[in-house]
């Protein structure tokens, strides 16, 4: 029988054991039979049977034709304001791609850091950062951006996996941009897709995070991580290659042939810079985020930087606002139904007489290396985001700090694995290295993270006040 088919199996199964266990004491049976259902459908999500649209829309049949949720609150959380402000972000990195800005600033900066290796692993990262707050795709980031330019790199020196010279300079620039873009993810509200919904799961909660808070809080250990990363991964999994005259004369050659910026990059830079001033200033000057970012699609289809055809062909926004709205209609009609303030009052009276920063150490700690177990950070933010934080806040964490902490992790601990989220596998099929280096790497790297974020990230985050 086909493998995929027996995941599914094992999901309908899982839900319906759940199904039939007697819901808790204080819990409705509405709602417990709606969490059995939520439940299978995150595994539904880890396991991937079929794509997380796909999931997503079984469960939405499932709960309407179980009376669980009605049709048209099932149908609710595609007017969610968050899910379109997302959506939008896709369509508007289209344009990076699209016009070949994002390729112009890769070579500017390489042109300017591409003496030495580390140079360029400092200019890739450079470039990933840059583009990170306004491109929620990380598949396109590293995609559409980073790898062609990585693989520019590599084929000059004659770095190829098929001819056994992976370790002259392709394999060590590969490891820094997947470490480095866990970080990027984790610095910015809208620099990954699940990082949105956090802020919605958040609000489901009764607290809320701005795009300002978020930024702010990352600020310093995401520039100390960047930094330091591609240097330590120069002394632990060093290139054969140190000195790359020749990369600067080849970027600015390339420069050359692109000619000037394009009107079309003119309009897609000044996009950009409106978006992020706006989502910025936004919650100073009252204007919503989605908004923000549907007056910057605008701008584009107006310009003609994009065309309508780039919008509909834009797959994965699409596949997110599916996704995203089934998933954030089940966490609000659990919260509706009681589940959420029952599963708190639980938790609170089980750590009541626990010091809430060890316990907070220990729960980050699991959050983190569980990823091992998650093909997908949107399953794990999905699975276990409100669990952990609601645990944190109940031991008596700040409750914005707890929040931020594990917003952060959530993206943090993408770096461990070949499969934990969209780049890696893209950059782990380059074959530029083997499996078991890979995980030592990332496992090394965890250390080094963790050590930055908990440590100087507390410092920092106490001189904002967090706590």
């Amino acid at each position: 029988m086909n493998t995929n088919i027996l995941k599914f199996l094992l999901v309908i199964f899982i839900g319906v054991v759940l199904w039939f266990i007697p819901a808790p004491e204080g819990v409705n049976e509405k709602a417990w039979h709606l969490m059995a259902v939520f439940i299978a459908t995150v595994l539904g999500l880890i396991l991937s049977p079929f794509p997380l649209g796909a999931m997503a829309i079984f469960s939405m049949t499932v709960v309407v034709a179980l009376d669980l949720v009605p049709m048209k609150g099932a149908l609710k959380g595609f007017s969610d304001t968050t899910i379109w402000m997302i959506a939008c972000a896709f369509f508007i990195s289209r344009g990076f791609i699209k016009t070949g800005f994002g390729r112009r600033v890769g070579y500017l900066f390489i042109s300017k850091l591409g003496n030495s290796s580390l140079g360029l692993s400092y200019g890739l990262v450079m470039t990933d950062f840059i583009f990170a707050p306004a491109m929620p795709s990380t598949s396109a980031r590293c995609g559409g951006i980073i790898t062609p330019l990585f693989l520019s790199i590599s084929d000059v020196y004659d770095s190829t996996p098929e001819k056994g010279t992976q370790r002259k300079i392709g394999a060590f620039l590969v490891q820094c941009i997947f470490q480095c873009n866990a970080i990027t993810c984790a610095m910015f509200l809208t620099s990954m897709a699940g990082n949105p919904m956090i802020v919605k799961l958040v609000k489901d909660m009764g607290y809320s995070i701005s795009w300002t808070d978020w930024a702010l809080a990352a600020i310093v250990p995401g520039l100390i991580s960047l930094t330091v990363i591609p240097y330590i991964i120069y002394k632990i999994y060093p290139p054969e290659l140190k000195n790359t005259p020749e990369m600067k004369a080849i970027a600015k050659t390339k420069l050359k042939e692109m000619g000037k910026m394009t009107t079309k990059e003119w309009i897609v830079l000044a996009v950009f810079a409106y978006l992020i001033v706006f989502w910025i200033l936004g919650s100073f000057l009252n204007i919503d985020a989605t908004f923000t970012a549907f007056v910057g699609l605008c701008i584009l289809l107006l310009t003609k930087a994009l065309d309508w055809n780039d919008v509909i062909s834009e797959k994965e926004a699409w596949h997110t606002i599916i996704w995203f709205s089934i998933l954030m209609t089940l966490a609000a009609q659990l919260n509706k139904l009681g589940f959420i303030p029952w599963f708190g009052n639980y938790v609170a009276k089980s750590v009541e007489n626990l010091n809430w920063m060890p316990m907070l150490l220990i729960l980050l700690l699991v959050y983190y290396y569980i990823h091992y177990l998650m093909a997908s950070a949107i399953a794990h933010i999905s699975a276990m985001y409100v669990i952990f934080v609601s645990i944190s806040i109940a031991a008596g964490a700040p409750p914005l700090l707890a929040i931020l902490l594990f917003a952060f992790f959530s993206n943090l601990n993408m770096s461990i694995t070949h499969y934990s989220s969209g780049p890696a596998p893209i950059l782990f099929g380059c074959g530029y290295v083997p499996l078991a280096k890979w995980w030592k790497i990332g496992f090394i790297m965890s250390l080094v993270i963790l050590f930055i974020w908990l440590f100087i990230g507390t410092i920092w985050w106490k001189i904002l006040g967090l706590f």
